[in-house]
Formats: structure tokens, sequence, C-alpha cells
């Protein structure tokens, strides 16, 4: 079939592409150079179109740079993090995909393509200088308004009673400690009030591993040295300023794989290395690490390295999803009434019945946190002292049942009769259970642990 795709049609897709192209030949001349590369670069076009790119880029070297790295090697590079200033002296940060240009056995050249990550970088400086500043504070001085105890923690459930009281006695040890719970389920909430039941004199520091290049994590995590990379400033990382005091890494499954190296020397020794440094600090830093995914199938993807697991896995805890314990849901929503009474001037006093039917009956994917914002919704438009089943409008796809029994029953009979169900169905396989009920087979043995527990009280 004849290639039908034209030079311009071919530019005007490079042109449409979300990131930066940069295109050399062998002797390192730019002969291509696309308007989102000149826009993430803070130059024109004209400003590298014709010129050598160290020319263009004088802060980089044959050393440092990844074309030219590629140009020697003649192997690609993947997702490397790059620092740089441009002719005009602008700061960027980049990730980049090298990959030489070869043709019947020729290198021609090489092209680079670049996702710019200067605004991350720069966020992520400005957060470092405000948690060291705030660190340098006393505790007097500072206080961010969510330190949450175990007095925070609202829960009728058996299960959960239980997680919690592990927790406090977790809070008096020392050792590392994995949370596992769905997105919203409050594992913040419980690791913070671990934290403050400690009595650690430290500050309790949290940070967020997902969606951060490896090298802007590792330079949060472990600090920088001056002159260490392009830009690099004398830098505190999270390990120094939350000594003494816990540092929670939530989504540590998100944690790039050769970062996670690092943290287990860390937990092995206590001893961190600023980037750039020559010399070794002792810190003592309690870890507190979180997931929203089974850990076991971030360990089944190579996600998350075993030895770190393990090392974290210490004391685990898991925080069961809302739908999971219904009977919490009640308190919750009268908890979330009385905070939005206050924020909105209302005196709401309760929930109808059938609108306390349809909150119990929905699968809450978001958990509490879900849970919070539809109580929130509801009272913006609410009239009178009542919630009504109307004030909860982006519910109704989801239609109520009748209403007989006692919500309770209702709630754990059918429960009960869908997985009694299923395991007849397995023939006792909890697998094969787990499949048919569309859950994970670890809440599935959750679940039956829980009504073996209900049916012997």
């Amino acid at each position: 079939m004849r290639n039908m795709l034209t030079e311009g049609m071919f530019e005007a897709i490079l042109e449409s592409i979300d990131e930066g192209i940069h295109v050399i030949d062998n002797h390192g001349i730019t002969i291509y150079y696309n308007e989102m590369a000149a826009k993430h670069d803070g130059l024109l076009v004209e400003d590298v179109l014709g010129k050598h790119y160290l020319e263009a880029f004088p802060s980089l070297s044959k050393e440092t740079s990844t074309l030219s790295h590629v140009l020697t090697t003649r192997k690609a590079i993947f997702n490397k993090d790059q620092t740089y200033r441009n002719m005009k002296g602008k700061l960027i940060s980049t990730i980049n995909t090298t990959l030489p240009i070869v043709v019947k056995g020729h290198l021609e050249g090489a092209v680079e393509i670049a996702r710019d990550i200067s605004r991350i970088k720069t966020l992520s400086d400005k957060v470092m200088e405000l948690q060291s500043k705030m660190n340098k504070k006393t505790v007097k001085e500072y206080d961010d308004g969510t330190s949450f105890t175990f007095d925070h923690i609202l829960t009728n459930d058996s299960l959960f009673m239980q997680v919690k009281e592990r927790a406090k006695k977790a809070a008096t040890l020392h050792s590392p400690v994995l949370v596992y719970g769905e997105t919203g389920t409050g594992k913040e909430l419980l690791v913070q009030s671990i934290h403050n039941a400690s009595k650690r004199s430290g500050p309790f520091i949290a940070q967020n591993c997902a969606a951060l290049p490896s090298s802007i994590l590792e330079s949060i995590l472990f600090g920088t040295t001056k002159g260490s990379f392009t830009g690099a400033e004398e830098r505190e990382g999270l390990f120094e300023l939350a000594d003494g005091g816990t540092l929670f890494l939530d989504e540590i499954n998100s944690m790039p794989i050769d970062v996670q190296a690092k943290l287990l020397r860390v937990l092995e020794d206590g001893v961190i290395r600023r980037i750039g440094a020559g010399k070794t600090r002792k810190v003592d830093v309690r870890i507190i690490a979180a997931m929203n995914e089974e850990p076991e199938i971030a360990l089944d993807d190579k996600r998350l390295r075993v030895d770190l697991y393990y090392r974290l896995n210490v004391i685990y805890l898991r925080i069961p999803p809302l739908r999971e314990r219904c009977e919490d849901i009640p308190e919750l929503m009268n908890h979330f009434i009385k905070k939005y009474n206050v924020k909105f001037n209302k005196q709401i006093t309760s929930i109808e019945k059938n609108a306390e039917l349809l909150l119990c009956q929905r699968s809450w994917q978001g958990n509490v946190r879900e849970l919070e914002h539809v109580i929130q919704s509801a009272m913006n438009f609410a009239e009178g002292t009542i919630l009504h089943e109307k004030d909860f409008s982006m519910l109704v796809s989801e239609p109520s049942r009748e209403v007989g029994n006692s919500l309770p029953e209702i709630l754990r009979q059918t429960e009960l009769d869908h997985i009694q169900h299923a395991m007849k169905n397995s023939r006792g396989n909890v697998k094969k259970a787990a499949e048919q009920l569309g859950i994970p087979r670890q809440t599935l043995q959750y679940k039956l642990m829980k009504l073996q527990r209900q049916s012997a009280e």
C-alpha cells in the first residue's frame, strides 16, 4: 500500500503532540524543535533551530546531556530526569526519553521526547521550604489543625475496633507500620493517631509517593547539597525534618523501585545521605507507610520490593472499607450532620428512614470521604430540620428497597445470603467464591470471619 503521509502531515502530527520533541543530527545540530519543546524551555523555536544543542543549552555538557550520551553510545535512554538552564538562564526540569536515529546501520542523529516537570519540581521545593520552616517552630507555635487522635475514629464494627486497639499498642513501639485501606477509609487519621499517642517529640510529616519522578522524590526524602545538580541548594530532606518524629509515606506502592531500595537501607541502619553529599547522617525517624491496594497485588505486579514489604510489614493494620462496616454509617452520618450544621449554620436534627436506607445500601467506593461529601451536598440544599430522600438527588440512580426489618438485620441477611450462595456454588473454595462475588479473596476471608463471629455472639 502506497504511503500517503506527506512531510507536511508528519510535521503537523509532531506539532500536535503534547510533549517536547528535539531532533539533532550526528554533529549535534538541531534539525527539528517543536513548539511544545520551545514552550517547556522558555525559548522560541528559532533560538534553537540550526544551532548546536550545547549552544542553546550552555548549562549542559557532553557528560550531562542525554542527547550527547545517546550520540556517543547509540543506546536509547528511557524516562531519564534532567535539570538544566536554557540560554536565558531559566531552570528547566524534564523527564526525557532519548533515542538514536539509525538509518541502514549509520547513526544519523538522535531524537529526544521530553515531558516538562518544572512546575512539579518548583512546588516540591516550596513544600520542602515550608516544612523546614515549620520544623524549626516549637510545638506551641505550630498546629496544622489536623492532629487526629484515636478519639476521632468513630466505629461500632468489632473488627475495626480490634484494628484500633492494635494501633494503640503500635503507638508504644518503634517498629515500622504498614497500613492498608481503600481510598477514603481514613488511613492518615489512623496514622496521625498513632503518632500523637506515641509521645514522640519530633513532628509528624506526610508525603504522598504517587506521580513523582524518582529524582524529585529522592531529593524530597533525603535532601540535597548545593551544586549536586543544576539548581540544587543546600536543603534538608524529610528524614532530617522528621528526626525524632514520624514520617508517613502514603501510596508506598507508587514509589519508584530505585527509591524503594534507598528507603530499605534507611530502615535497616537509620542512616541517610543527602544527594551529592560525601557524609551520612543518623536519623531517628519512625516510618509508617500506607497503601490503597492489597499488598499482594503490588508484590505480584513487582511495583513493591519484596524485601521492603517485609521490612515495613512488622505491624500490619488493615482498615476495613465502609461497605464492610455498615453499622458505622448512622454514627458517621450524625457526625457529619453536626459538622456541617456548624459550617452552614443549619439545624438538621435527623435523617428520614428511607434516606438512611438509601445511604446504607450504597457500595461507597470512596468510603468515609465519599459519605461526607454526600452529606455535605445534601445539607447545602436541605430545608427544614430533617434530611429527606429527595435531598440526596445525586443518588437517585440507586433506588432504595422497601423498609422491612431493622436496617442492620436487612444488611446482614443480604450479605449472608450472597456469601452462602457463592460458597455453596464454589464448594467452599474461597478464591472462586470471591471471584463470583467480585471482591478480593482477602475481603471475603474478612467477611467470613466477621459473620462467624456474629453467629457465635
